[in-house]
């Protein structure tokens, strides 16, 4: 492990309880590693924290959206990872983060947006409400005059096949998703968390960089559903499932209005073929090439596969 100065400020990762996907989890714990200090912010004191506590983090409770939360978390930090699901108040979360980071002078303010927002400019958007938050905040952060790193990965290998994927492959054995026969490269979560830590730990030739982060390929969902096979060991089919109806089931399961619509308009895109994006950006920061769906959908197995009924 490297030995850290004493008198090191901390880093700040925001969303450090995450779950499923979870970047900012896995930021801590490779700065960590590194020999960092992390402090790590939660929205709740619960095991999830507890958990940061005992792999070596200084853990703050708070709201991205609070002012003084974010000077208790901030002020004595030297760096931030900023990253937040989706979100009505994902801009406010932006700019009140960012106004308590300019205050304090952090010297490298990493955000995390998404690669759509590549594709979008002042005359050009989305419908869908948290993409046109992302380029407001990738706007407001970059009129701030903060030492700015933006990250920006297509779909993430966790939330496309694990989120909204996995129950139909479990109980069907068929890749059931909205998305037509365009192609898409979603990336792990985990590989966009190693990317974030390199550039956290040494930021100075990063700042002022956009990095557009894919996975190991782009291919259709008919390819994926192959590949899903030969990891498996049994036959999975892609179905393209009616928009309408599966936005419908995911606001049956609680899903807010705000990401269903933000859902509704990934999947119209991707039918379109505006998630057919490969860049070697991963490698150039890493060295390491992205993590395959194969490797992916071998190491989850187990959420897609049945359990054996009890004798």
């Amino acid at each position: 492990m490297t030995i850290t100065s004493a008198n090191e400020k901390p880093i700040l990762v925001t969303g450090a309880a995450g779950d499923l996907g979870a970047i900012g989890r896995n930021v801590t714990e490779m700065l960590l590693a590194k020999g960092k200090k992390v402090r790590a912010l939660v929205r709740k004191e619960d095991e999830r924290a507890e958990g940061l506590r005992r792999l070596g983090a200084e853990v703050v409770q708070g709201d991205l959206t609070d002012l003084q939360s974010m000077h208790r978390a901030i002020e004595g930090v030297s760096r931030i990872y900023f990253g937040m699901s989706v979100s009505p108040a994902y801009l406010e979360a932006t700019v009140n983060t960012a106004a308590v980071a300019r205050h304090h002078g952090v010297e490298a303010f990493v955000n995390m947006s998404q690669m759509t927002v590549t594709q979008m400019s002042i005359t050009e958007t989305t419908d869908s409400p948290q993409h046109k938050l992302h380029w407001l905040s990738e706007q407001a952060l970059a009129w701030s005059g903060l030492p700015v790193v933006t990250v920006r990965p297509t779909v993430f290998l966790e939330g496309f096949f694990l989120r909204l994927a996995a129950a139909g492959v479990k109980q069907r054995d068929e890749l059931a998703l909205p998305l037509g026969d365009s192609k898409t490269s979603p990336i792990s979560a985990v590989d966009v968390a190693h990317a974030v830590s390199v550039i956290l730990n040494d930021p100075a030739p990063h700042i002022g960089k956009v990095y557009n982060l894919t996975g190991y390929e782009s291919a259709d969902l008919e390819h994926y559903a192959r590949v899903f096979s030969e990891a498996l060991g049994r036959k999975i089919t892609y179905r393209n499932v009616p928009l309408a109806g599966w936005i419908e089931a995911l606001r049956g399961f609680g899903v807010p209005d705000h990401l269903a619509s933000h859902l509704s308009v990934m999947s119209k895109l991707h039918s379109e073929g505006r998630y057919d994006r490969m860049t070697d950006d991963l490698f150039k920061l890493t060295g390491k090439v992205p993590t395959g769906v194969h490797d992916f959908v071998k190491l989850h197995a187990a959420e897609f596969t049945q359990r054996e009924a009890s004798a």
